[in-house]
This record gives C-alpha cells, structure tokens and sequence, in this order.
C-alpha cells in the first residue's frame, strides 16, 4: 500500500468545509463522485463504526480512529460489506485492512486547505488518482456556495 495526497484550497472557513464533509446531504453530494447514492450509516464520533455504503447497501465497513472537530478526521478501513453482509476476514479485505483515510484542514491565508491522505492499495490507485480530485472540486463546489 502507498500514502497518497489530494489537496485542495477552499475560500471558506473550516467550519462550513467541515460542515459539508461530514453532514449527511452534503455528504452524499460530494461522495457520489466515487459511487451514485453514496452515504455513511454512522455518528462520526471517535471509536464508532462506519459503514460507507452505495444505492446496494455494498461498500466498506470502517471505524473513526480520530475526531478533532474542525481540524481533522481520520478513518480506518476493516472490512467489506457486499448486499447488507458484512466481511472482516477474507483474502481480499487482509490486502488492506487498517489503512487510513484521513482528513486535515487547516487556515491558509484566510481560506482552508482540505488535505486528503489515504493508504491506496496498487489495484484500486489509478481509480482514486482519478476520482478524489472531482470529490475535492465538489467540496469546494457546496463550500463556496452561497
């Protein structure tokens, strides 16, 4: 698995940009660049599962290894979910289970950068090389509007 970093600047504060990632009509927004009907089954606390899921109840079963409000999230992927079924232990989840997703923003001149870093596994780079730059766009995008 590789870090890999996306990276966008938005003329808004932390508080809206993450207002707008985390809250639930935002967030399928934004996430549906990566699959239509993209949400998330969580409270996005610290310690508490997520389950990041498409139109088919299909996606990944996750957990929030940090929340610093404002500033910073971070997410730890473990498993699978495929039509509501759930899998933590299969060949395919071993090749990336506990990589990281996370999420920083920080104040630069007045606007706030968003950085994305994610641990990518070699046959899923190219897709997520191609699509979190749309994603950050579409943040940007719900941010700035008014």
């Amino acid at each position: 698995m590789e870090k890999h970093e996306f990276k966008i600047t938005i003329n808004e504060s932390r508080e809206k940009v993450w207002q707008i990632l985390w809250d639930d009509t935002s967030y399928r927004e934004w996430t549906s660049v990566f699959a239509p009907g993209s949400w998330a089954k969580t409270d996005w606390k610290k310690g508490s599962e997520v389950q990041f899921l498409d139109a088919k109840n299909s996606g990944m079963i996750s957990r929030v290894a940090d929340n610093i409000p404002n500033e910073y999230m971070s997410i730890e992927h473990l498993g699978f979910v495929t039509d509501g079924v759930e899998d933590r232990v299969s060949d395919e989840v071993k090749k990336w289970a506990g990589a990281h997703e996370n999420y920083t923003l920080k104040n630069v001149n007045g606007d706030t950068e968003l950085v994305v870093d994610m641990d990518i596994a070699e046959d899923h780079k190219d897709y997520f090389v191609k699509t979190w730059p749309k994603a950050l766009e579409k943040v940007k995008e719900l941010s700035e509007r008014n």
